[in-house]
């Protein structure tokens, strides 16, 4: 049966940029766009729906379960941006596999690290950085780009005064809990309002802590506990897990992190912005 992802696909007409037609190659691995469902590509089939035979994507997630979904406009994510599945164009031969990053990239073969770029991308603590670098760590390292740990945003305009970015030194900073009325976004706005505002992007998610970022499944839960309010959030999430070290609760966090399929989409787009900005300059 064929999931055709009507209700996906209702937005509100409003005016956007032209989405990428990617092909479904083998081994890609996508996630629809309402994120229920994400997997690699099988294979590319023709089916009869509603009387008409069309093209239709067959998806293996990481338990071996198996869905078919039609071929239609930006029904799927890839690296946390929508696209267009297309059949994949024949070819006579191929070179052989080529490698994908954690990030869902193709590898880059015979490449050195680039020496690093005048721009950073700043995150507010070490936990953020390791799962930057678990999932974009071979991108990071093409691009010449140098991820680094604030510890904490309280003082973050103050340092990118000291700083001092310009065109060709961007800073991109990565915050959590990014939402309407919170502490963060008052400090992120006097950033933006600030001189170099336009030299510095600043992105987020709207998790409590970059652990929650990571999709439950990945940790063989079915969701992440409900921490009452007052409660510090990790000693709270250890209580209910019944782990008694927090070092113990991130070890077994990062290590359910194999690619981007196992984070959720919120924190996707918004590193993958910080990518782009800071190689921009």
């Amino acid at each position: 049966m064929i999931d055709r992802y009507a209700d996906v696909l209702a937005q509100p007409a409003r005016p956007r940029r032209q989405v990428p037609e990617v092909p479904a190659e083998p081994d890609l691995v996508v996630e629809t766009a309402d994120g229920r469902f994400c997997g690699a590509v099988v294979g590319v089939e023709r089916a009869v729906d509603a009387g008409e035979k069309r093209d239709v994507v067959v998806l293996e997630d990481r338990n071996g379960r198996r869905r078919t979904f039609a071929l239609l406009p930006a029904a799927f994510l890839l690296d946390g941006a929508p696209v267009t599945l297309v059949r994949p164009t024949p070819v006579a031969a191929k070179a052989g596999p080529r490698r994908k990053t954690a990030s869902g990239s193709y590898a880059v073969s015979g490449h050195t690290a680039r020496v690093a770029r005048g721009g950073r991308i700043w995150v507010e603590g070490v936990h953020d950085a390791a799962l930057v670098e678990r999932i974009w760590g071979d991108d990071l390292r093409v691009e010449g780009v140098v991820v680094e740990p604030l510890g904490g945003i309280d003082d973050l305009a103050a340092r990118v005064d000291e700083f001092g970015p310009d065109a060709s030194r961007r800073i991109g900073v990565l915050v959590d809990h990014l939402v309407p009325g919170s502490k963060e976004t008052r400090i992120v706005d006097t950033v933006r309002r600030g001189r170099a505002g336009r030299f510095v992007l600043v992105t987020g998610h709207p998790y409590v802590d970059v652990w929650q970022a990571v999709k439950p499944t990945a940790l063989g839960i079915d969701a992440w506990p409900v921490v009452p309010r007052g409660v510090d959030w990790k000693t709270g999430i250890c209580a209910a897990l019944d782990v008694s070290d927090p070092r113990e609760m991130w070890r077994r966090v990062l290590a359910g992190v194999d690619s981007f399929a196992d984070v959720e989409v919120p924190l996707l787009r918004a590193v993958e912005e910080l990518i782009d900005f800071v190689t921009a300059g």
